[in-house]
C-alpha cells in the first residue's frame, strides 16, 4: 500500500452558516460545527490514522480535538495548513466584496493564482504552503501510513490542487469541501493522486427493521 494524507474541513461556525468569508479570523465551531465533528471524527477513527496535525485556528484544533480524543494521539499544530490570509475581505460576504472591490471580485472569481485577496495571499502562496505542509506529513509516515490535516475550504483545495499538478487557475473545478468532509490523496510512482473526495457527506442509513 501507498501512504495516504486525509485533508479534513473543520466543523461549521456562525460566518459559514452567514456566508462570510473567514480567512484567519479565529472564528469558533458552532454547536451543529461541534456535532459535524463528533460525527465526522468516529468515521475516520476507523482508519487508525498514524498521524493528526492541524491548522491552529481554534475551529480546526476543536474539530482535530474530536478525532484526538478518540484515537488517543496527540494533534501537531501546523501554521502553514491554515486558511488563506484575506485581509480587508475577512467578514464580508460576497456580496459586499464585489459592491467594494468589483474588479479585485471579479478576477477573484476568474482564478488569478496571483491576485492578493483581499490585500492578503495569494492562492499561489497557499498552494505553496499547503503542499509544502503534505508533503513533510507524508515524509514521517510508514509505507502504508495514513495522515489526517485538518485545514480549511479553500485551503486545502488549493493543497489538492497543487499536490496533483493542476493549474492553479482551475482548481474551482475542484469542488467546494462541506464542512467536516474531507478528501484522500494517495502517493503513486509519478506524485499524488486524489482518490477521494467532499467524502462524509452522506446522509444516515435507512434503519431497516428485520422481521
Amino acid at each position: 500500500m501507498s501512504r495516504r494524507i486525509v485533508l479534513w474541513r473543520h466543523g461549521r461556525t456562525e460566518w459559514n452558516a452567514a456566508g462570510r468569508f473567514q480567512g484567519q479570523t479565529d472564528v469558533e465551531l458552532d454547536d451543529v460545527g461541534r456535532q459535524q465533528a463528533r460525527d465526522s471524527a468516529a468515521r475516520l477513527a476507523a482508519l487508525e490514522p498514524d498521524l493528526l496535525v492541524t491548522s491552529d485556528l481554534k475551529r480546526t484544533r476543536d474539530t482535530m480535538a474530536m478525532l484526538a480524543a478518540l484515537t488517543g494521539a496527540e494533534a501537531e499544530l501546523d501554521v502553514r495548513l491554515r486558511e488563506t490570509y484575506a485581509g480587508e475581505w475577512q467578514g464580508c460576504t460576497a456580496a459586499e466584496i464585489a459592491m467594494r472591490w468589483p474588479i479585485e471580485y471579479k478576477a477573484w472569481r476568474a482564478g488569478d493564482p496571483l491576485l492578493r485577496v483581499g490585500g492578503g495571499e495569494t492562492r499561489q502562496e497557499v498552494a505553496d504552503r499547503m503542499k509544502a505542509a503534505v508533503v513533510d506529513a507524508a515524509a514521517r509516515l510508514p509505507g502504508d501510513g495514513l495522515a489526517v490535516l485538518t485545514s480549511h475550504g479553500g485551503a486545502a483545495r488549493l493543497g489538492i490542487a497543487a499536490l496533483i499538478g493542476m493549474p492553479l487557475e482551475l482548481f474551482t473545478n475542484i469542488g467546494g469541501l462541506s464542512n467536516c468532509s474531507w478528501s484522500m490523496l494517495r502517493e503513486g510512482d509519478d506524485g499524488w493522486i486524489l482518490v477521494e473526495h467532499n467524502a462524509g457527506t452522506l446522509p444516515p442509513p435507512v434503519v431497516i427493521e428485520e422481521g
